[in-house]
Parts: structure tokens; sequence; C-alpha cells
């Protein structure tokens, strides 16, 4: 009757084991940094819900003041969902671009989102602009405060994209696609894309069912 000897264990082998440089290795740089972007944008997606919450509970709060149906302008409101969704498109074959190495096709299409994205905002500002001139300020009722403050919150977000988009824009024409500006490129597609998606909810619950109160 044989007896299996038992082999001594190699101090060296172990330690690769246990630091995760086995036969699998180590996860890919490039899904770790995706995996915690993704933490993040649940994170400010949580954020987002509590004032959508906030704002649910307040709409019908006016203090006798306009409501959504004496403010909103549905026309320019869908120009400005026009230009975010289209902003996200072409973000989307800049991407494409960018995975291509193609320096020219990336910086272009970076540049209509970008513009996209000022149109958005600049139609956004006008809107604030004309409530507060005929005296609907956040000041004047409750549901004004809960409308600016989550409306102005997903503005805030998308200046913060705009200014992080030129930051890419310059990085790549500085430096060209290593890996590392990939990776920002790719964080920075899911912040944008993730706005988009925040948006279409903001336009549903806010727009078009405020303006049918």
């Amino acid at each position: 009757m044989s007896t299996a000897i038992a082999q001594p264990i190699d101090p060296h082998k172990l330690g690769r084991a246990n630091t995760g440089h086995g036969a699998g290795g180590p996860a890919d740089k490039r899904i770790i940094v995706g995996f915690g972007f993704w933490v993040f944008l649940l994170s400010d997606i949580i954020m987002f819900s509590a004032i959508f919450a906030a704002f649910a509970v307040l709409q019908g709060s006016t203090a006798g003041g306009p409501s959504g149906k004496d403010l909103f302008d549905l026309g320019n409101v869908a120009i400005e969902t026009g230009s975010l969704l289209l902003s996200s498109f072409v973000c989307g074959l800049a991407m494409i671009a960018a995975h291509q190495r193609n320096a020219l096709w990336t910086q272009v299409g970076l540049l209509v989102t970008g513009m996209l994205g000022a149109v958005f905002l600049t139609l956004e500002l006008k809107e604030f602009a004309g409530m507060i001139a005929q005296g609907a300020g956040p000041d004047r009722s409750a549901f004004l405060s809960a409308f600016f403050t989550l409306v102005g919150c997903h503005g805030l977000h998308v200046t913060c994209g705009l200014l992080w988009l030129g930051t890419m824009m310059a990085q790549i024409y500085a430096r060209g696609f290593r890996a590392n500006i990939l990776r920002r490129l790719m964080c920075f597609s899911l912040f944008w894309h993730a706005l988009d998606i925040i948006w279409v909810a903001l336009f549903t619950i806010v727009y078009l069912m405020g303006a049918g109160r």
C-alpha cells in the first residue's frame, strides 16, 4: 500500500497567492477604476434621489405664487433636452474614436459635446434669469426653492462636466492616448451619460408633470 508524500509548501508561491498575483493575476486597472467610479456615480444618484423626493413633497407648496404650469416653457426645455441627448451621443462617438487612437475625431467629438453642453447650460441659465425677473425666485415659495435646488444641482454637474471635458481635450493634445488618460476619458463618458439619465427623469417629473398641474 503506497502512501502519498506531502510536498513542502513554497513560501514564495504562497506569498504570490495571498497578494492576488497567482494564475489569474490582479484585475485590470481600467476595471478597478471603472468600478470605483460607478460607486461614486451611484452615490451621486442617491443624492439626486433625495432632492427628487423633497421636490415631490414640496411641488404643491406654491404659497399662492406661480406653479410650474405658469412658469415652464416646454419648447425651451425640449431644446435643452435635445442638446443634452445629442451631446451624449456625440460623446459616445468620441469614445469610439479614442479607442481607435484617432486624435482628430476624438477632439472633434469632445468639442461638439462641449458646445452642445454649453447650449444646454445657456438655455437653463436664461430660464432661471427669466423666472427671477418675474419674481419667481427660489425665495418665493417652497416649490420654487425645491425647483431651483434640483435643476440647479444638475446644472452645476453639467458645468463641472464641461470643465472636465476641457481638461481632457488639453491632456489628449499634450500627451496623447496614454493609459491613464484613456481611463480618465472613460470616467468622463460615464459621468456625462449619467447626467443624461438624471435629466430624462428631471424632464419627465419636473417639467412634463409640472406643466400639467
